[in-house]
């Protein structure tokens, strides 16, 4: 296993895939398939991941230090014991932060263009 990183400076900017992820994770301890539902419901549908992406992701953001595996489970009566939980991790949580400030200083500065309301300055510079 790769040495996670120390510094949640060092991962940004985060991959969209990555990012969608996270935020998914931010509330609670999840699965896979899970996190995948999640993903599709929060950018309303614009985001669709298979296993293959979201596995891959998976295992780099556990090798990174971003997410680990949940030592704690649901009641078996109640899940397939053969999923595993994922949670953020302490780094996780920080890099989480920091890309969410990144990403709201770019919308910031994408309203000071008016570039929503399609109102493009035809200045010369």
């Amino acid at each position: 296993m790769t040495e996670a990183l120390h510094s949640p400076e060092e991962l940004i900017p985060l991959t969209p895939t990555v990012f969608n992820i996270m935020i998914a994770m931010a509330d609670c301890e999840m699965h896979g398939y899970g996190i995948m539902l999640q993903v599709e419901e929060n950018t309303e549908g614009q985001m669709r991941m298979g296993p293959g992406t979201l596995y891959g992701a998976i295992k780099r953001m556990l090798n990174a230090g971003l997410i680990e595996e949940s030592e704690e489970r649901p009641d078996p009566s109640l899940d397939d014991q053969r999923r595993r939980y994922y949670k953020l991790s302490a780094l996780g949580q920080k890099a989480l932060q920091l890309e969410a400030r990144r990403l709201a200083s770019q919308v910031t500065l994408i309203h000071s263009k008016n570039l929503l309301d399609g109102a493009f300055s035809e200045g010369v510079r």
